[in-house]
């Protein structure tokens, strides 16, 4: 399983526009190589270098396994976005205070679509997701606000 982004190089820059200082907005993120035995996917989006250790910006569940494409700013039909580390349902753009941080993709390849409720934590997405894991895929992208 493979994961990238047409917005930014593996390991490159991702651009302001995604970040807390520009619109704030969710790259596009390509998706190759998935399990075909996968029932759904799993994407966790966070800063393992935040004083905070390892803020979460973005959990979306129940992302059909069919699809190749999460478009810029936008969640797949019939998945479902959680709570990040601000408290606050969706995605919310890298903000370290100081130094370049890692912001990293993570996607899961799940043997099952999972039973968890809305505007549930990355704790209890974390939970469910427990041995159901088929195959994992990472991107990292790099920030430092100017």
């Amino acid at each position: 399983m493979k994961i990238t982004s047409s917005d930014f190089e593996p390991n490159g820059e991702i651009p302001a526009t995604f970040s807390c200082g520009g619109e704030n907005i969710s790259p596009q993120i390509l998706i190759e190589n998935i399990p075909p035995q996968s029932k759904s996917l799993v994407l966790i989006l966070d800063d393992p270098d935040a004083p905070s250790n390892n803020f979460t910006h973005w959990i979306i569940w129940n992302i059909p396994p069919d699809i190749s494409k999460i478009q810029s700013a936008n969640i797949p039909s019939g998945a479902t976005e959680g709570i990040n580390g601000s408290g606050k349902p969706g995605y919310i753009g890298p903000c370290p205070p100081s130094g370049t941080h890692r912001y990293v993709f993570h996607l899961y390849a799940l043997n099952q679509v999972l039973d968890l409720k809305e505007k549930s934590s990355r704790d209890d997405l974390e939970a469910k997701m427990d041995g159901k894991i088929i195959e994992e895929a990472q991107l990292i992208g790099l920030y430092q606000q100017k």
